[in-house]
């Protein structure tokens, strides 16, 4: 199960040049296990309302079109991951970041990112 990151989801998206050969031929052998986490979308439309995104769209049709053609499904962040990304240790600032981290800690999932801080977490693996 692989869990991508708001910038992996984009890029599948949009731009399959920004990910790499080995995220490519991730998605593939996992097409039937990729997930997002809904703390996404909020991100995403931040994103696009400070305009650091240009999507094609706006962003809650950007997401549902991602969420149908890649087969992608959505974790929702309920109070578990909430808590768990509370509890872990103060290594990203982010906490956007720090929600991934504890989806993937809780579900088992392997997270694929391009972040450099998100693997020095124990417990996590990630890939690019």
């Amino acid at each position: 199960m692989l869990l991508l990151d708001t910038h992996a989801l984009v890029w599948l998206a949009t731009d399959l040049t920004q990910l790499s050969s080995r995220v490519k031929l991730a998605l593939r052998e996992h097409s039937d296990r990729l997930y997002i986490s809904s703390i996404s979308a909020l991100e995403i439309g931040l994103l696009h309302n400070r305009k650091r995104i240009e999507l094609k769209g706006n962003p809650e049709t950007f997401i549902e079109t991602a969420l149908r053609q890649h087969g992608l499904q959505e974790i929702s962040v309920h109070h578990e991951i909430a808590w768990a990304s509370t509890q872990l240790e103060r290594i990203h600032p982010d906490p956007f970041d720090r929600i991934l981290v504890a989806t993937a800690k809780l579900y088992g999932m392997k997270l694929v990112t391009k972040d450099r801080i998100i693997p020095t977490y124990p417990g996590v693996e990630t890939i690019w």
